[in-house]
């Protein structure tokens, strides 16, 4: 999903660059610091998060300038100013975030806007290294999680794994992602095989996956909000 920042303060578009870095299916491709720069940068992207208050026009303008495009993106205000609120929906906002942004608040955001964007197909099957060095074919839902393996990566299914001469980020980017999700640089888990979710201390979290070896793994700390949207745990 492409996205693109606009905000006129530079520490204000570093920190939203650094919360979407959670979010591997997002692709920041661009950023501006005035509503002209943006205009600029925006054609061709999936989102767009716009600060509302800035010098010059402000995102509300630059909004406006959208909604005329033959392919508009989705426009979620940034803002510090709650009272734009009802101007942001005038203009067919996406969304609304208030700073500081929230990082689970965000990661709601990004996931419903997973939804609006239309997505390749899904592939049904992952090829892996077979016995004697052939090559098998294992369905995406028979996945409990894959872990990275240097260049490649270890598809772990329920009772054994196989080497994929995939990366972890190659999968990452075509398995669905409302179903597969990175909770650590070296894994990606399949949701819907966590049995069970537990506190490991402030803002940590340890799965359980429902496999043979009743799998545990922890979630690093910035992943924590987006594995807590995927498992809606509020």
């Amino acid at each position: 999903m492409k996205v693109v920042i606009v905000d006129d303060e530079a520490p204000a578009r570093s920190e939203l660059r650094h919360l979407l870095g959670a979010h591997p299916e997002i692709d920041v491709v661009g950023e501006a610091a005035s509503a002209a720069e943006a205009v600029r940068a925006i054609p061709g992207c999936d989102a767009v998060f716009l600060d509302i208050e800035m010098a010059g026009a402000s995102g509300l303008d630059v909004a406006r300038l959208l909604r005329g495009s033959a392919r508009p993106p989705a426009v979620v205000f940034v803002t510090a100013h709650a009272e734009y609120a009802v101007d942001a929906f005038a203009v067919e906002a996406f969304d609304y975030l208030l700073k500081p942004v929230d990082p689970e608040r965000l990661a709601r955001v990004v996931a419903r806007l997973g939804e609006r964007t239309p997505r390749a197909p899904e592939p049904r099957k992952i090829p892996v290294v077979g016995s004697g060095g052939g090559t098998e074919l294992i369905d995406h839902d028979q996945v409990f999680y894959v872990q990275a393996e240097g260049d490649y990566s270890r598809v772990h299914v329920y009772d054994r794994s196989y080497l994929s001469t995939a990366s972890l980020r190659e999968l990452e980017r075509v398995l669905p992602a409302d179903r597969f999700v990175r909770i650590h640089r070296s894994f990606l888990v399949n949701v819907g095989k966590v049995g069970s979710v537990r506190r490991a201390g402030a803002d940590r979290l340890q799965l359980a996956l429902d496999d043979e070896p009743h799998t545990e793994l922890d979630v690093a700390r910035r992943q924590a909000p987006r594995v807590r949207a995927a498992l809606k745990l509020g």
